[in-house]
């Protein structure tokens, strides 16, 4: 598609939305002029306009925060644009993962799927990733690196059988969620989504 085929509004600009190529969570919503956009085509990382500022600003110019495109689509409209993201520290200017971090209280919160807190955990550790705030377990683990992580995904894998093989039920159960938390965290270093397991699971089951 050609930029020019963008819709953008009578002010020259279009709502941008920053999504995480691999939680899938969304870190914020922007916009973008013309200038920015093509400025974004050409680094393959994000550049924004400025409403209050009435410039074009670089994310992670100053902060080092800075978002590696992976992707880029636009809606049915063409007037608003999605942009996946690989991103190097936190979105938002607090310091937060994402800009939207807070919630409504409402029913919806009562009512949950078998496996939300997969969803829940996979989130809470792409904010340790960008975050990492002092003291927690998650940070310690990105901050020693893969060899720590696989050495803990072994760990935890032998911890399963042992379980397993004591046919102890309580322990397995314990054992089996340590083993997925650290798998989850090995995920996030390599920068591959749950939903890309989850896809060849779904690919292995429609072959057979």
């Amino acid at each position: 598609m050609n930029i020019d085929e963008i819709q953008f509004d009578s002010k020259g600009l279009v709502p941008a939305i920053v999504q995480d190529s691999v939680s899938k969570e969304v870190l914020t919503l922007a916009y973008m002029n013309k200038e920015s956009l093509q400025k974004t085509l050409d680094t393959n990382e994000t550049w924004f306009f400025s409403r209050s500022r009435q410039e074009l600003w670089h994310k992670g110019a100053t902060s080092g925060n800075t978002q590696e495109v992976t992707e880029l689509r636009y809606d049915c409209d063409q007037d608003a644009i999605l942009l996946l993201v690989k991103p190097s520290g936190p979105a938002c200017h607090t310091g937060a993962y994402s800009c939207f971090s807070g919630s409504f209280q409402s029913d919806l919160e009562k009512k949950s799927g078998r496996f939300d807190i997969l969803s829940s955990l996979e989130r809470i550790i792409a904010e340790r990733h960008a975050e990492r705030p002092e003291g927690a377990y998650t940070t310690y683990l990105f901050n020693e690196g893969v060899d720590k992580i696989l050495k803990k995904v072994g760990e935890e894998a032998s911890e399963v059988i042992i379980a397993a093989k004591n046919r102890d039920s309580e322990e397995l159960s314990w054992e089996a969620a340590d083993l997925i938390y650290h798998l989850l965290v090995l995920l996030r270093e390599q920068e591959l989504s749950l939903d890309e397991v989850l896809k060849k699971l779904e690919e292995r089951h429609q072959a057979k």
